[in-house]
């Protein structure tokens, strides 16, 4: 089927939790968990997995999930923490409580390019949200690790 996939990932939540702690830390994690699954609600996300330090999430709409992973970045700021997202519409394979399909690992490559603080996307996506009040940063053709052709990324803010 065709979806918006949305990762999350805190930004070095290993350093993190070491200095912290594993209670602190444990505390900080929930905290965090509270305000995506939150924003997941408003947004109608679909909550696929947590990843220990980030989420796997499904769209029916590609700006929804755009807006949302802006509104994770600066929720979670509130706590003291930074994260980054990655976003790409695809084919992607429903499993039994999962997904799976290259859309999900476009999805989970694109995270990986992103700063923290930051929301990037696939070309893709960015074609499909065209008026939805996003603004738009090229970060150029990136090759995403298992991909034979580079991918054009973008930054996007409101």
């Amino acid at each position: 089927m065709l979806a918006t996939v949305l990762f999350t990932d805190i930004v070095a939540s290993t350093e993190r939790a070491q200095s912290l702690g594993d209670a602190r830390w444990k505390s900080l994690l929930n905290a965090h968990n509270e305000v995506v699954r939150r924003e997941l609600i408003r947004f109608r996300g679909k909550e696929i997995k947590s990843l220990g330090d980030g989420f796997l999430a499904t769209f029916d709409g590609p700006a929804r999930a755009v807006h949302c992973a802006l509104s994770i970045i600066e929720a979670v700021r509130a706590l003291g923490m930074e994260v980054r997202a990655g976003v790409h519409t695809g084919e992607i394979e429903l499993e039994e409580s999962d997904i799976g399909g290259i859309g999900v690992h476009i999805a989970a490559r694109v995270v990986g390019h992103a700063a923290a603080g930051e929301c990037l996307v696939s070309r893709t996506l960015k074609d499909l949200v065209v008026g939805a009040n996003l603004r738009f940063a090229d970060r150029g053709s990136q090759y995403l690790k298992g991909l034979a052709e580079p991918m054009n990324l973008f930054a996007v803010s409101q």
